[in-house]
């Protein structure tokens, strides 16, 4: 997931590979009370509508750019020449590099200095025309949603495609939920990173899909946008492995019901503790995290088996028992049997919502940099 992570779960634009490689947010402590954490049909803004974040936005084409574009050579006086000790990650789309700009002029900085961000270096080959690419991009960085990761620039110099981004001050999600050695994430805090990645999908599938050309899935920038009556996207199949949806792998169309997949991968990586690939199990190099848990989602009392043991069995058995069946409806190998990542959200809003422990902390987010949703670095 390489993505830098902050407080409330964001996710990657567009162009990520974790899902849970989403995340930033702005900082702020989460409490029971707070109306960000009731259910959607339950937050109105003072003037009784629904809150903003759900509102359908408007784009004006002629809305000038403000993303910066940037040299190569900027970017690798920023990442001191993509240096290792610059990695962050990496994910279907490409590798994640740590940068360091000034915070006004956002000219190169030395380490330390200034503000940082996640530089995206996209793997070469495939990309579409270098005007198409660069509306999409521009497309992106008119998007404005607290749980979307701000994109602040991009360079398309000859066969270089590199995206800025936000980087979040507490690491990736990834790091948070599978190094050794560090602290496990809480039950509270891992629900709150699903629901800021919920919020941030679904904003993103509620806009037109006459002007959502870039659509958010664990892979990437999607080509091109649906046209005419079509429902789905026609893309070379990329991406995070163990993240892409069966029928995506199998004949390259993206939906809006591919995310909701992704999604409901990340969520069972929040629940188990586990990767979606794991290549460090003996035995198990081609079962994905999906394969090994679906037959233990099936039934209530046997998706414990499942948890993730770091827990300590702190956390809530109902609560634990709805985000399997979240999960497990997420991951139908029918699209058209997934919720929208509307139900979605508003099934999680009501787990956390209706939980007896208030939720006091700040909730880590993903930014499908790379999002892996959310993953992709």
């Amino acid at each position: 997931m390489g993505n830098c992570l902050g407080q409330p779960a964001k996710c990657a634009h567009a162009s990520s590979s974790n899902i849970a490689d989403s995340g930033n947010p702005h900082s702020g402590t989460m409490t029971e009370d707070d109306s960000s954490l009731k259910p959607s049909s339950q937050r109105k803004t003072l003037a009784g509508s629904e809150n903003k974040s759900f509102t359908k936005p408007r784009f004006d084409p002629v809305i000038p750019n403000t993303l910066k574009s940037f040299s190569l050579a900027e970017l690798k006086n920023a990442t001191k020449n993509f240096r290792s000790d610059s990695f962050i990650g990496e994910g279907g789309f490409g590798c994640v590099f740590k940068g360091w700009l000034d915070a006004n002029t956002l000219v190169p900085t030395r380490p330390g200095s200034g503000m940082v961000v996640a530089i995206k270096k996209l793997k070469t080959g495939g990309f579409q025309g270098h005007k198409e690419w660069l509306a999409e991009v521009n497309y992106l960085g008119q998007l404005h949603h607290e749980n979307l990761v701000k994109l602040i620039g991009y360079c398309a110099e000859s066969d270089n495609r590199l995206l800025v981004y936000e980087c979040m001050p507490r690491g990736s999600l990834e790091n948070h939920l599978f190094r050794k050695g560090i602290q496990p994430i809480a039950w509270a805090t891992r629900m709150n990173i699903a629901v800021g990645v919920a919020r941030g999908l679904s904003f993103l599938h509620s806009l037109d899909a006459n002007d959502f050309n870039a659509k958010l899935s664990d892979f990437g920038l999607a080509r091109d946008g649906p046209t005419g009556d079509k429902s789905h996207v026609s893309t070379r199949v990329v991406g995070t492995r163990g993240y892409a949806a069966p029928e995506y792998v199998a004949t390259g169309h993206l939906t809006p019901k591919s995310d909701v997949y992704s999604f409901g991968v990340l969520l069972l990586e929040l629940l188990t503790g586990k990767r979606a690939l794991d290549d460090e199990r003996p035995g198990y190099l081609d079962e994905t995290l999906v394969e090994w848990a679906k037959p233990f989602l099936r039934e209530s009392r046997r998706m414990f088996r499942i948890m993730d043991t770091r827990l300590g069995g702190q956390y809530s058995k109902k609560g634990a028992q709805s985000a399997a069946a979240i999960a497990q409806q997420c991951l139908d190998l029918d699209p058209k049997c997934r919720p929208p990542m509307s139900e979605v959200l508003t099934m999680l809003e009501e787990l956390v919502y209706s939980s007896k422990k208030p939720l006091s902390s700040p909730s880590p987010q993903a930014e499908l940099h790379g999002a892996k949703y959310p993953r992709q670095a």
